[in-house]
């Protein structure tokens, strides 16, 4: 009886590190005996790993210090996979006034609470939304809802910097 051997590499994430690294695995056709040595992590393997795009994201304070300045709060993500909203709420970074708080309509598009203005990186976010065309009809281009803003495409990557609460500027 003759025994087939698969060999397949797979992609895995380094426990402490976070790298990426190839791990082969042997696999024989009965299913009963696997091997897997240990994991390769040449350069030459990690160069075929492909690097996922990142956006670097500044929000900045809708109202200044004590000193004048206005605070700011930095974020890293991938490219195209989130939107502004979910950016910032899993970093805490707020996003409502008083009344957006309590009264949002949780990110569907039909508030109007979540408004901030892209200062710089506009190119690297997705095209205004037929739900942001209508509420920002006599608004600066500039605004946006964070629900309806996707940071990225997926293959770009640079820096956005977000104006939180643009209404409040005076």
């Amino acid at each position: 009886m003759t025994t087939l051997h698969l060999v397949y590499l797979s992609l895995l994430p380094h426990k402490t590190t976070n790298q990426t690294y190839y791990k082969p695995c042997h696999l024989s056709s009965n299913r009963t005996h696997i091997r897997t040595p240990r994991a390769v992590n040449t350069p030459e393997m990690l160069q075929e790993v492909s690097k996922k795009p990142e956006i670097e994201l500044e929000f900045i304070g809708p109202k200044a210090g004590p000193d004048g300045s206005y605070p700011v709060e930095k974020a890293l993500v991938i490219s195209g996979d989130k939107l502004l909203r979910s950016i910032m709420q899993d970093n805490k970074i707020e996003l409502y006034a008083a009344y957006g708080k309590v009264m949002n309509c949780g990110g569907g598009g039909s508030c109007g609470t979540c408004i901030v203005e892209i200062s710089d990186g506009k190119d690297l976010l997705n095209e205004r939304t037929d739900t942001e065309l209508r509420y920002f009809k006599k608004k600066p281009e500039s605004w946006r809802l964070a629900c309806q803003t996707i940071v990225g495409n997926k293959e770009n990557s640079g820096k956005v910097v977000v104006q939180r609460l643009p209404q409040w500027k005076k």
